[in-house]
């Protein structure tokens, strides 16, 4: 008698993404490329979402109390992207390591990368959370921000500033779960993280039940509540073995020649996000010279962009995990084939994003404020930002490739030609010489973007990228 054939079981597009946001045990360095994008990018990409959803909501309710409420957002996160720019840079280091490690088949090694990010982290972190609680009034007058703005925003400054460890915690425990390929799990990080920090949002900001009533300070103290919150999250599954990379306690101890080589890949990966960061800064102070209302345009349009951008970033993050698995794996030509898909699935959705920004931005931006000077600021910045959406997911994508493979050499000297030799410059020029005024600011951000892109194009398929020790 016939032994009946098993039937598999019919997949579907539900069973797929179930399977991306439950978690995989795959081996990244084998099989179907354009699964294997998507394994890792949907929980990446619901991350960012999230994330962005989280700027957008914040903003939201910041805007109920005026201009100067925004301004103060707006003035503290251009200071603040200075210790993103060092949590981002180290984040692609260790993503890197870890990723490396992990297609070495190396589950020990990845462990002991990540215990030395965090050390490290902590106490790069350290070094900038003292100061800036201190310094923030004077920072924040720095920047050209009146009397009464300081007066009103100074503690939500400093609150932001102080919890810089935390962030940096965030963001690097993050990036070890990406790195050895599990982004389902800093995708549920990340939304506990900010779920928490909505509800209480409009608590402390307006003071519901029994929340005291502390304005735009309420939403900083909301942002580190459900921050806080997340990184207890994230060494519970670090130290109890809920994921690829398992920290034990005889781990805790630094190794010199580890942490050394994390560093090294890790300061050219600061300054990468330093420059672009740099740039950022330098828009906003010219963008103050124009008025409160022109910050808080700038603000709200920008705070819209990040909400698509981000979910960008997570396809690229996708991209720089398979580069550096597969890099592990002796695996260079599938690591390439790799991003070049993803530049395709990146600029398809960004591209449609691009339309959406520069056909109707009044009813997007119209949504965040009825101010009819800020509302056209926003619009302004929608529209203009917008015509570069195409370069954005281009030069995102092969940025993140060469991160991926520990070449942070590459992408540091593409951004500093682009944002400092070309972008601040330009924005000066088209703002005040040219007399465009705040469109001219708006206006240096594509072009700058379309250079980098062409330059990223260019060293990557020069291919040393795929030579890089780590």
């Amino acid at each position: 008698m016939a032994t009946p054939a098993i039937t598999q079981p019919r997949r579907t597009v539900w069973t797929f993404l179930l399977e991306a946001i439950r978690g995989t045990e795959q081996d990244f360095t084998e099989g179907s490329i354009s699964r294997a994008i998507f394994l890792l990018a949907i929980p990446m990409v619901l991350e960012m979402l999230m994330e962005s959803l989280f700027a957008i909501v914040d903003v939201f309710w910041v805007t109920r109390l005026g201009a100067n409420a925004i301004a103060t957002v707006g003035l503290t996160e251009s200071m603040m992207t200075i210790v993103f720019s060092v949590a981002f840079g180290m984040a692609l280091s260790t993503t890197a390591m870890v990723a490396r490690r992990i297609g070495e088949k190396d589950p020990r090694g990845a462990s002991k990368a990540a215990v030395q990010a965090i050390l490290l982290g902590v106490g790069v972190a350290a070094l900038m959370a003292v100061p800036g609680f201190l310094l923030a009034p004077k920072l924040l007058g720095l920047m050209g921000a009146p009397a009464d703005l300081v007066a009103t925003g100074h503690h939500y400054a400093a609150i932001v500033f102080g919890s810089s460890a935390i962030v940096m915690l965030l963001f690097l425990n993050n990036a070890i779960f990406r790195g050895a390929g599990d982004p389902s799990i800093a995708m549920r990080v990340l939304w506990t993280s900010n779920l928490i920090n909505l509800a209480l949002d409009p608590c402390f900001i307006f003071g519901l039940g029994p929340f005291p009533r502390l304005g735009v300070t309420g939403a900083a103290v909301s942002t580190l509540t459900g921050r806080s919150i997340g990184v207890l999250y994230q060494f519970w599954i670090l130290t109890r073995g809920h994921s690829r990379v398992v920290i034990r306690p005889g781990d805790w101890r630094i190794v010199p020649r580890v942490m050394g080589s994390l560093a090294r890949v890790s300061a050219t990966g600061v300054m990468q996000f330093i420059v672009a960061h740099i740039s950022w800064i330098a828009l906003v102070r010219m963008i103050s010279s124009f008025g409160s209302a022109a910050v808080a345009g700038y603000t709200i349009g920008i705070r819209i962009f990040i909400f698509v951008i981000l979910p960008a970033w997570g396809l690229s993050g996708a991209a720089a995990t398979m580069v550096g698995q597969n890099l592990g794996a002796k695996r260079p030509e599938r690591a390439q084939r790799a991003v070049w898909m993803t530049v395709a699935y990146n600029m398809l959705f960004l591209g449609i994003v691009g339309v959406a920004f520069v056909t109707m931005p009044s009813p997007i931006a119209g949504v965040f404020t009825s101010d009819p000077q800020v509302l056209r600021y926003a619009i302004d910045c929608l529209r203009i930002v917008g015509y570069g959406n195409l370069t954005y997911a281009f030069g995102m994508v092969m940025l993140q490739a060469f991160n991926g493979a520990g070449d942070t050499v590459t992408p540091t000297a593409i951004n500093t030609i682009g944002f400092i030799f070309i972008e601040i410059p330009l924005a000066w020029a088209l703002a005040y010489p040219a007399q465009m005024q705040v469109r001219g600011v708006f206006a240096a951000i594509p072009i700058a973007e379309s250079v980098i892109a062409v330059m990223g194009l260019f060293m990557f398929t020069r291919g040393k990228w795929k030579l890089r020790k780590i």
